[in-house]
């Protein structure tokens, strides 16, 4: 491991600060469960790390009429435990407690599952299909993007050198609404294989789906919009033929590869199945007990 200075802000501006004066030349350290391997395996060699755990500001979930705001250094193990997350926004619960061990999920933080940017990242599909944004800071100015914007590649963020991610935003989602957590690994504790996330939300007294958001990860080189799956029943009162074809429609706007772990081929069928599982989850949640069984003649 090459040797570098190392800086412990305990101040937002003094975190930027840093970042202006350094930029490139640093990497920012959260829950350190990927950087610290990629320091020992010299894979990055940064002049400076600048460590954000003492910053009170990027930690922590608050919840407001608006939505849930997420801090970026909120470990895994607070999401997936809190009351607030499990609740209305129970996806993305679901997702940070699929990261790693529980040792991990006790180290690793949200803002670093997100800006190492990994397509299979466990937190990125849930707060996508929950329509989150990414609130972004830097020394001259604040910024906010969509979620799915956020990521470029693998590896690959929309953040510039003097920026860092300050906290993930989750608008309010509607009064019948519900959404599903689904994924694959060949272990417990393994990077998924393929992963999947579906919120949705109801129309006023009607079981018409007003808006519907599924999101995908480990089939392409990022975090994965299945657009034209959701136009298959957004508006739609849906019947298990419409579940069919959005399922059918998410695999194949999938653009998985072949790898170690997995070939493309089983990637987009299990893409089919767990689209597929997720929104029957999802609308089930969204009807309540009562009206489950009407859906699925």
């Amino acid at each position: 491991m090459r040797s570098f200075d190392y800086f412990a802000p305990q101040s937002l501006g003094d975190a930027t600060s840093l970042l202006r004066r350094y930029g490139s030349k640093s990497r920012l350290l959260a829950g350190g469960t990927d950087l610290l391997l990629r320091l020992e395996r010299r894979l990055t060699e940064p002049s400076v790390v600048i460590d954000l755990k003492k910053i009170r500001a990027l930690s922590g979930i608050k919840a407001s009429g608006k939505g849930l705001r997420i801090g970026a250094v909120t470990l895994m193990e607070e999401i997936a435990s809190s009351p607030l997350a499990q609740g209305r926004y129970g996806i993305i619960a679901k997702g940070a407690a699929a990261v790693g061990s529980i040792q991990t999920q006790n180290r690793a933080t949200l803002g670093g599952n997100l800006c190492n940017a990994s397509p299979a990242a466990d937190t990125a599909p849930p707060l996508i299909a929950l329509s989150a944004r990414a609130r972004i800071a830097s020394s001259r100015r604040d910024r906010e993007v969509p979620l799915e914007e956020f990521f470029l590649g693998p590896g690959k963020t929309c953040l510039q050198p003097n920026e860092l991610l300050k906290e993930i935003f989750i608008p309010a989602p509607a009064g019948r609404s519900g959404g599903s957590f689904q994924r694959c690994t060949r272990t417990a504790m393994d990077i998924a294989l393929v992963n999947c996330a579906v919120f949705l939300s109801l129309a006023p007294k009607r079981e018409t789906i007003a808006d519907i958001r599924i999101a995908l990860g480990a089939v392409a080189p990022t975090p994965l919009r299945a657009r034209p799956a959701e136009d298959v029943l957004r508006g739609k009162n849906p019947d298990k033929g419409a579940v069919e074809e959005a399922a059918d429609r998410a695999a194949a706007g999938a653009s998985p590869i072949d790898d170690i772990r997995s070939s493309a081929s089983y990637r987009r069928d299990m893409v089919r199945i767990l689209t597929r599982r997720a929104i029957e989850e999802a609308l089930k949640e969204a009807l309540g007990s009562r009206q489950q069984k009407k859906w699925q003649r």
